[in-house]
This record gives structure tokens, C-alpha cells and sequence, in this order.
């Protein structure tokens, strides 16, 4: 499928052919009347990696670089399991990690779902926390 990033947008109106759910369910069928009728599942709602990698191109396309990074990190980790998510999350809040806990999650993200670019977006933070003092190891005893 060709895909034009300066003319294609909004996808869902210019192109819904390009966009469904992980399972394949085509956009046309992603309604309330669904959902209702136990037809879709939460999977069914999330965004899917080739969906996200378009809206970067878009984003990209417009001058939009920064938006297009979050997307691209986005649809690296669209199929991460929500539980580990939310377990990154938590490791990510000043404090809660030490740098060696930071590198264990870059490391994760990288073998288990090839999210190299997260994985680089995890181990910036992780120098930025050092210099900052918000790593776990380096806060103040109470």
C-alpha cells in the first residue's frame, strides 16, 4: 500500500484502508455498536505499531520532529504489555530507580521488544537523573 504522509492525512478519513486494530478488524468497524455487542476488545482500541509509524511520518512531514520521535517511541512500545507500561512508568519517576535499575529497563525494552529507541529515551534520562540527583541512589536520607 503506498502511503503519502503530506496527503493521507487524517488517515482514518483519507485512508481508512491503512488503519485497523492489531487482530485486523478494518476502522470501518471499530463503532460503539461493536463494542456493545462484545464484538471488540480492549486490543481491539489500542493504536497499532504501523498506525503510529504513519502519524510520525505526518508528524515528520508537517516539521513536526519532536512529535514524530514520541509517535516513532510510541509504536515501539504499542505492543509492550499494559502491566509493564505502567511498571516503566513507576521506574521512571525521580527517585524511584538507581542508574543500574535504569539500564536493566533499556536493556528490557531492547531484547524482549526491540525498542531501541525507548531504550536510548531510558538511558538519556537515566544521565539526566545522575546529573540531577534523581536517581534513587543519590537521594538525601530522610
Amino acid at each position: 500500500m503506498d502511503f503519502d504522509p503530506g496527503s493521507d492525512y487524517p488517515l482514518g478519513t483519507n485512508r481508512p484502508d491503512l488503519v485497523s486494530t492489531a487482530g485486523g478488524t478494518p476502522l470501518a468497524e471499530l463503532t460503539l455498536e461493536a463494542l456493545r455487542a462484545g464484538r471488540l476488545s480492549a486490543d481491539d482500541i489500542r493504536a497499532t505499531p504501523e498506525t503510529l509509524r504513519r502519524q510520525a511520518a505526518v508528524s515528520e512531514a508537517a516539521g513536526r520532529p519532536q512529535l514524530a520521535g514520541n509517535l516513532t517511541r510510541a509504536a515501539e512500545l504499542a505492543l509492550v504489555p499494559v502491566d509493564v507500561i505502567l511498571e516503566l512508568y513507576t521506574a521512571m519517576r525521580p527517585h524511584r530507580s538507581s542508574g543500574p535499575d535504569l539500564e536493566a529497563w533499556a536493556d528490557r525494552l531492547e531484547a524482549e521488544w526491540g525498542a531501541r529507541l525507548t531504550a536510548a529515551l531510558v538511558r538519556e534520562a537515566a544521565g539526566i537523573y545522575a546529573r540531577r540527583g534523581l536517581l534513587a541512589d543519590a537521594r538525601a536520607p530522610v
